[in-house]
């Protein structure tokens, strides 16, 4: 029987996704109700600028006061829109504290302090969803947490910020540089005026730390997270890939350890090859590889931000919390009960491509092979050519080195000895490669 009492939900925040999120609640209200088995009403909404003109949300709703808004006592779901670490995390407990469940979107509150968000959540019998956390609209987070519950995942692989894609994506196909691109990424609107989350990587680690948790059933922070941006990605790197016969993105990396005893967790540019999917994601698309151990290699693709996309995982994470309420009974919770600790980059097994400025003469190649002997990490491909200018520079050469999978302490140690060789010149470029 359909229940005819509304359930009511709070919206915290109505920006580019709380705009979109109150829109859809609107125009597909009887949709909703017909698959959640109750109305859906929107009974408040908090936001910092009340003046400002919201269309199709009556201003009797609307508030400053976020605070009184979680604890009236009959809001059913809080939707957690605002962002950053507070006053967002007081509110999302308050919120528990006074009946209600709450879905949120803020990936770095959940990186940094998910735990005692989970822990709290548990203690009042509430559901704590975030769908939306994670790669916009793709379904992510509910597949590795439910659909996925009975499997054992070993690696989550991919793209997981699309500001930073479509700006690789333009170096790649239109030969700009970073800075070009970038201008154009905002320009379109796909990077903030303050970028400085995406490319260096924030936005990305934070997800990794998410997912990692999830996948892996044990607690990880977005501290534990490895994390390098794109900004000292130059053309000369992407040209180098191509050459290879790979291109430049930025990967979310979490895996399981080989002997099931640690993860891993990071994020950083990296050469994949052209054969690879991943290399074929696009702009500001998002793209995730999960390796199962039972379902094997699974993909997950779509637009991963912008106010509509991130409003549909906001919803679709309504419709399951409302549903449990009418259940009386929360969803699944935090699991963590395998306790893996998170190892350091330096134990990760990676390979590197590394580019080096180096004088024009016999037996550099052996001094430079040399220390890749000594530091135990083992060669795969060399290409070594002379410059056009060499003869104005002093004969020098560039020699282009391809390792083959060896402890990343082990890699950066031979960078480092690399540098005080009197024939290196220089190094022009370093960058891990993956997906082979």
């Amino acid at each position: 029987m359909m229940r005819t009492r509304p359930l009511k939900v709070a919206l915290l925040g109505c920006g580019v996704v709380g705009s979109e999120v109150a829109r859809i609640m609107t125009t597909h209200a009887d949709d909703l109700t017909a698959r959640i088995g109750a109305p859906v009403e929107l009974a408040g909404v908090a936001v910092r600028r009340p003046s400002k003109v919201r269309e199709g949300i009556d201003p009797a709703l609307v508030t400053t006061d976020a605070t009184a808004l979680v604890k009236r006592g009959d809001i059913d779901v809080v939707i957690e829109v605002i962002g950053g670490i507070e006053p967002a995390r007081t509110l999302i407990t308050t919120a528990f504290e006074h009946g209600a469940s709450v879905v949120s979107a803020n990936k770095a509150l959940l990186a940094e302090d998910g735990a005692a968000l989970h822990a709290a959540a548990e203690q009042y019998g509430r559901d704590l969803y975030y769908e939306a956390a994670v790669a916009g609209a793709i379904p992510l987070v509910r597949p590795l947490r439910e659909s996925l519950a009975g499997d054992k995942v070993n690696r989550v692989l991919g793209i997981v910020n699309g500001t930073t894609n479509f700006i690789l994506d333009k170096m790649d196909t239109s030969g700009a540089g970073y800075s070009e691109a970038l201008d154009e990424a905002t320009a379109l609107g796909y990077a903030e005026a303050d970028p400085t989350a995406d490319v260096e990587g924030f936005d990305a680690a934070a997800k990794a730390a998410i997912l990692a948790g999830i996948a892996f059933h044990t607690r990880v922070r977005i501290g534990d997270v490895h994390r390098e941006g794109i900004t000292e990605v130059t053309a000369a790197d992407i040209a180098s890939a191509r050459r290879m016969g790979c291109t430049v993105k930025l990967l979310a990396i979490c895996e399981r350890a080989a002997d099931g005893a640690s993860v891993t967790a990071r994020v950083h540019p990296a050469m994949i090859p052209l054969s690879h999917p991943l290399a074929s994601v696009r702009e500001a698309y998002n793209a995730v590889f999960v390796e199962a151990e039972a379902a094997g290699q699974l993909m997950f693709y779509g637009p991963g931000a912008g106010g509509a996309p991130t409003a549909s995982a906001v919803l679709g994470d309504l419709v399951a919390v409302c549903r449990n309420k009418l259940n009386e009974a929360p969803g699944p919770g935090e699991s963590a009960y395998t306790r893996l600790p998170v190892s350091p980059m330096g134990d990760v097994v990676t390979r590197y491509h590394i580019s080096l400025d180096v004088a024009d003469k016999p037996g550099v190649l052996a001094q430079v092979a040399t220390v890749f002997a000594d530091q135990g990490v083992s060669i795969d491909t060399v290409r070594q050519q002379s410059r056009p200018d060499s003869q104005e520079t002093d004969g020098e050469a560039s020699l282009v080195v391809v390792t083959h999978r060896a402890p990343d302490a082990a890699l950066s140690g031979t960078v480092e000895a690399l540098r005080k060789l009197d024939t290196v010149r220089g190094v022009a470029s370093i960058m891990r490669v993956e997906g082979e």
